[in-house]
């Protein structure tokens, strides 16, 4: 859900995070309205470090690594366009071609949860729920 966020450049998300290989996950992400609190947790329990990206909102997404490289992101969801959202954590799969790809995924019954969306330097991504109802992220990633 990280529809705004910047990505710095020292390494795209998708080589940094090993994104790429269609059909297989490449990312997950914790939504969660108390960020520090998350944070904390997992400082303290598995030793994950934080950096800030800034997103274009004014707010910040935080990217989690394990000895300096990408594993997972937090998206704070403490505004009011989120309320209802639960806390949760959201996977990404990586597909060649995310337009295409969804296409196929309503026509088979998914429902499409907001507009297909870019975030530079990371790739294409549609936020979906499949015909079970389970919310699932899909992702062009840049390198793909």
């Amino acid at each position: 859900m990280a529809q705004t966020a910047t990505k710095p450049r020292e390494k795209d998300h998708a080589e940094a995070s090993g994104c790429g290989s269609h059909g297989t996950f490449c990312w997950n992400e914790l939504m969660t309205r108390d960020v520090e609190r998350a944070k904390k947790f997992y400082e303290e329990t598995i030793d994950w470090t934080f950096s800030p990206m800034p997103m274009a909102d004014g707010g910040t997404y935080w990217c989690a690594t394990v000895e300096g490289k990408p594993i997972a992101g937090m998206f704070p969801i403490d505004k009011p366009e989120f309320d209802g959202v639960p806390e949760s954590w959201m996977s990404y799969l990586a597909v060649d071609d995310v337009d295409k790809r969804i296409v196929k995924a309503v026509k088979a019954g998914a429902k499409l949860m907001k507009p297909i969306f870019d975030i530079p330097g990371v790739g294409r991504i549609a936020i979906l729920r499949e015909p079970g109802g389970a919310g699932i992220s899909w992702m062009t990633p840049v390198s793909a």
